[in-house]
């Protein structure tokens, strides 16, 4: 067989796959799958930037179209794979065969669906592609009636465009709090305060039963008994990793496609990146799977690396980013619910940092428009450090300091 990689994702982690393979001087054929009809884009400012009209869609792109024909690298985009052979070959959807000495599976996630009635009305929406943005964008006008259901980032980010946009908003969130499963409570008061001031209706412990109008959404049926009347409606409740692929070619799958610290799974031949991963990070000591940009263009440099030969583990200190207003929230680490919590400043302002200890040790770290708290928090992290808490929240002692 000629000496071929076959990447079956078109997003963030297989385009930076193949512009990987090609910088590091891969000279077999490399070819792109991807189901949408795009270029590889980059996701974060569909709910940002993009969403609100700033941002053409060309400056999505991760390298411009030109790029790839220059590099030899095909682009088979708007198909479908229907099964992987590992060492041999991927079978597309229109009977086309692809020989394929190598595989990496880049196949993403898709959003979590609501599972009630009136779901499939006319303007209720997701929010994962460019398709789905341009779906609803344009409706986003003054004195439009927007229910968001779900308080997490993507709904939080969306609801500070619309609010911006003159939209009235209601967000929906069935837990106690915002951002209940990446936050801790002092995060969430300080958003759901943010928002309200803006004009944005959040309401808490609440769980929508369905949704209700001719063939166009009209209201949200709550199971308090509660109804919201609405335009739009956007459901933002995470993604499901794609492994049916995986699964069906027998790899290992485990809340996500099972890869080591190289990307490489339990098939030889075949490697897995991004949000569709299960991978280990032997500097949390933990296996996780990551929905972000840095992982997916991390894991996408490694399989390439992999491939041609150089292997080095991928273990990184996760980071994510959240824009909402004039606010900008770093986040480094990963906190779970029972760490000690360090508030640095005064979180009544628009300015402070949110520390995790666990066991002592500083773990993650949300620096909320403080940006070198944030980059000194990575350092510190990787490096495991145990700060005198006192000093650690004093936000005029660096944490590079400590």
């Amino acid at each position: 067989m000629t000496n071929s990689v076959v990447i079956v994702g078109a997003g963030e982690a297989g385009g930076q796959t193949a512009i990987s393979l090609r910088q590091g001087g891969y000279d077999g054929t490399i070819t792109v799958i991807g189901d949408e009809p795009y270029i590889p884009y980059e996701r974060p400012a569909l709910s940002k930037q993009f969403l609100a009209g700033e941002l053409d869609m060309e400056r999505l792109y991760l390298r411009a179209e030109a790029f790839y024909d220059e590099r030899d690298i095909a682009l088979k985009l708007d198909g479908w794979v229907d099964a992987i052979t590992p060492g041999q070959s991927v079978a597309m959807s229109d009977g086309e065969v692809e020989p394929a000495a190598s595989i990496v599976l880049a196949t993403g996630g898709r959003v979590r669906p609501l599972p009630v009635d009136g779901a499939d009305l006319s303007g209720v929406h997701f929010l994962r592609t460019i398709d789905d943005v341009l779906a609803f964008r344009d409706r986003l006008k003054p004195n439009t009636k927007l229910a968001i259901v779900g308080g997490g980032y993507i709904g939080l980010e969306v609801a500070a465009v619309a609010t911006k946009l003159g939209c009235a908003v209601t967000v929906l969130e069935m837990t106690n709090r915002v951002l209940n499963r990446v936050a801790a409570p002092v995060v969430s008061d300080f958003y759901t305060r943010v928002h309200r001031e803006a004009g944005v209706d959040i309401r808490t412990d609440v769980t929508v039963s369905g949704f209700e109008g001719d063939t166009t959404v009209k209201q949200v049926v709550c199971t308090d008994g509660s109804r919201i009347d609405t335009d739009v409606v956007i459901i933002g409740i995470g993604i499901i990793p794609n492994v049916e692929l995986a699964e069906a070619a027998g790899l290992a799958v485990e809340n996500g496609i099972t890869v080591d610290a190289m990307t490489r799974t339990s098939a030889e031949t075949v490697y897995a990146v991004g949000d569709c991963t299960n991978h280990p990070n032997d500097l949390l000591g933990r296996r996780l799977r990551l929905e972000s940009v840095q992982n997916a263009l991390s894991q996408g440099k490694t399989a390439a690396n992999a491939i041609l030969g150089k292997a080095e583990p991928y273990a990184e200190i996760p980071w994510f980013w959240s824009d909402q207003y004039d606010i900008k929230l770093q986040m480094v680490g990963i906190n779970d619910p029972d760490d000690q919590v360090i508030v640095r400043g005064d979180s009544n302002s628009r300015s402070f940092s949110v520390c995790y200890l666990r066991d002592g040790v500083l773990v993650a770290v949300n620096a909320l428009n403080r940006p070198k708290d944030f980059i000194h928090a990575k350092k510190a992290i990787a490096a495991k450090v145990t700060p005198d808490s006192q000093r650690l929240a004093d936000p005029e002692v660096p944490i590079k300091s400590l």
